[in-house]
């Protein structure tokens, strides 16, 4: 005697049927499922380990640059750009960057490296995030103890100040290189227009906030497990950062690279936004070498939320490999 049971055709018919019959009769029924459209993504923050601090990537949203034109990479043809993007399965009517800004918890120590950009729309209307996110998060402005500037470029420091004049980091010392606080507080170097507002708006935050400044020097550790990296080219004064604990390390290199594909695939591809593109270049060159080499995972101001991953060599270029995300700590 079979074990199974056994289904006359009559059977299957009349089930079919039956079936059929209800579908027809939910036919009938409103929709239960149907919901507006949220069009809104959630808090852009991201927590990770690097041995016993706790770091945080808080997005200040992205950079809209704009067409992609030869222009931003010198050296690349239009052609060239534009073929890369798209076989990189990357939009070529637009250039997007991300703002990738780190917390540090050490257990001791509160520290933001970069601010984003603060209310400014000047690439854009989805940035100046930070403070909101940071919110999110769990982390209250007023409890960071200190604010590490990698460069003062708009994107990294114009969140520093309210734009009525209070601190929106009212406790913290302000870490920076003295040759970057120098060149973007000095009115002379408002050479043209475009200078000469990126110099007032960067005045603006850094001049209220001087009694608060800690010049930084290459090599120093500053807070502890925080070590600065000399890596000028990008701005005058730009600096990376190693950051130490228990034996694991991550490298912020902030805008020694910016594009997650251009300037990874092409690393001596100078970039428009560069203060000197030959330096920046040989310094990238130096520090893809050094990431590559000790397979120091790094974060990237400007890839691809959260912009934490691995450099590896290849041929005379870059790959950049993201971390996986972790979704429980």
């Amino acid at each position: 005697m079979s074990d199974h049971p056994s289904f006359s055709r009559r059977r299957f018919l009349a089930g079919t049927s039956a079936a059929a019959g209800l579908v027809a009769a939910a036919s009938c029924l409103p929709a239960m499922a149907k919901a507006p459209m949220l069009n809104k993504q959630a808090p852009a923050f991201y927590r990770f380990k690097i041995g016993s601090f706790e770091a945080t990537v808080i997005s200040d949203g992205p950079l809209n640059l704009g067409q992609p034109k030869q222009e931003l990479f010198a050296g690349l043809s239009q052609d060239e750009l534009s073929k890369t993007l798209s076989d990189n399965f990357l939009p070529a009517d637009k250039l997007l960057l991300e703002q990738n800004a780190l917390v540090l918890n050490t257990g001791g120590k509160l520290i933001l490296f970069d601010t984003g950009l603060g209310s400014t729309k000047l690439f854009g209307d989805k940035t100046g995030r930070l403070v909101s996110t940071l919110k999110s998060a769990g982390i209250h402005p007023n409890a960071i103890d200190a604010v590490v500037l990698t460069h003062a470029h708009p994107d990294h420091c114009w969140a520093l100040m309210t734009d009525k004049g209070a601190r929106n980091f009212p406790g913290a010392q302000i870490y920076l290189a003295q040759a970057d606080f120098d060149f973007w507080t000095n009115e002379a170097n408002g050479v043209n227009d475009m200078m000469k507002s990126l110099v007032a708006g960067t005045r603006k935050q850094l001049l209220p906030n001087r009694d608060r400044f800690v010049f930084v020097k290459d090599g120093q550790e500053i807070l502890p497990g925080v070590q600065t990296i000399s890596t000028p080219g990008h701005t005058v004064g730009h600096t990376s950062y190693m950051i130490t604990s228990q034996g694991a390390t991550v490298c912020n290199i902030a805008d020694v690279v910016h594009h997650p594909v251009l300037s990874i695939e092409k690393p001596r591809v100078q970039f428009a936004f560069d203060t000197d593109g030959k330096q920046a270049v040989e310094t990238r060159l130096r520090i893809f070498d050094m990431l590559a080499a000790k397979k120091i995972p790094m974060l990237a101001y400007h890839f691809p939320w959260p912009g934490v991953g691995h450099l590896t060599k290849q041929g005379d270029a870059y790959r950049f490999i993201p971390s996986p995300m972790q979704t429980v700590l």
